[in-house]
C-alpha cells in the first residue's frame, strides 16, 4: 500500500518548523509538508465562497471563526493531495503532534486494516468514543465508534474516503471534525486506533496559532450551554440516519 504522510504546517508558525522537520525523520512512512491555509490572508470573499451557516441538519449553533475555516481548507488540501497523487492512503498530521514509541506498530495495524473508504483516527485522548473492535494485534486495536470523537490531530485516510470527503465539503457550515462525525453526509467508515500513541505539544511550540477565540463571559456561557445540546442532537442523528 502506498502511504505518504502530510504534515499540515502554517509557514508563519516558525517555532514549529524545527519540530516538523524532526517529525518527518521520526515517522515510519515517507512524509512531507502541506502548507496550511493562513486565516490572516483570507478575505471575506474567500470565506463566503466555502462557508455558509445552516447548510445541514442538525443546526450548528456557532459561527465559524476565520481560523476554523482555514483549518477546514487545510485538511481539504491534504485530501486533494491524496487524490491528485493517486495514493492508496495519506496520513494527515497537524504540526503540533508528537508520536510515542508504540506509534509505528499501531500505524502498521491501521495500514493492514484500512479499506479504500476508511478513515482511521489517531486521537489524542480516548474519551467520548466507544464501539466494536474490528482489528487487533498485540496491545493495539482498531474500533468503530458509535460517534467519532473530535480533533483532527492525525488520521489515516483511504483514497476513496478522501474523494468522498472532498466532494461532500465543497461548502461547509461547521468545523471539519464535527463534519466528519456526520456520517450520513458521506460513505466513509470512520474508525479509531487504540491505545493513545500521539500527543499534542502546542504549548511546547509557542502555544496555539488559533486566532479570535471568544473571551467574553457571555460567549463562553453560550458555548458551555449549547455544546452538550449539540453533542446529544448529533448522536441522535447518527443513530437514526446512518
Amino acid at each position: 500500500m502506498t502511504v505518504t504522510a502530510f504534515i499540515i504546517h502554517l509557514k508563519r508558525a516558525t517555532k514549529r518548523g524545527e519540530h516538523v522537520r524532526g517529525l518527518i525523520e521520526r515517522l515510519p512512512v515517507k512524509a512531507e509538508i502541506v502548507d496550511a491555509v493562513d486565516a490572516l490572508e483570507m478575505g471575506e470573499g474567500d470565506i463566503a465562497a466555502v462557508y455558509a451557516r445552516s447548510l445541514n441538519s442538525p443546526y450548528y449553533p456557532f459561527e465559524l471563526r476565520k481560523s476554523e475555516v482555514a483549518c477546514f481548507l487545510s485538511h481539504r488540501k491534504a485530501w486533494a493531495a491524496i487524490i491528485d497523487r493517486k495514493l492508496d492512503a495519506g496520513l494527515i498530521i497537524e504540526d503540533d503532534v508528537e508520536v510515542d514509541a508504540g506509534f509505528a506498530a499501531q500505524l502498521q495495524l491501521a495500514i493492514d486494516t484500512l479499506q479504500p473508504s476508511d478513515y482511521i483516527r489517531f486521537p489524542r485522548w480516548p474519551r467520548g468514543e466507544a464501539g466494536a473492535e474490528i482489528a487487533r494485534e498485540g496491545a493495539n486495536s482498531i474500533i468503530e465508534p458509535e460517534l467519532p470523537g473530535l480533533g483532527m490531530q492525525m488520521q489515516l485516510v483511504g483514497r476513496d474516503a478522501a474523494i468522498a470527503l472532498f466532494a461532500a465539503t465543497q461548502r461547509f457550515d461547521r468545523p471539519v471534525d464535527t463534519t466528519i462525525q456526520m456520517r450520513w453526509l458521506h460513505p466513509v467508515r470512520v474508525l479509531s486506533a487504540r491505545p493513545i500513541t500521539i500527543r499534542e505539544i502546542d504549548f511546547d511550540l509557542g502555544g496555539s496559532v488559533v486566532q479570535g477565540k471568544n473571551k467574553t463571559l457571555a460567549g463562553r456561557l453560550k458555548r458551555e450551554i449549547l455544546r452538550p445540546w449539540y453533542r446529544v442532537t448529533l448522536y441522535l442523528f447518527n443513530k437514526v440516519r446512518r
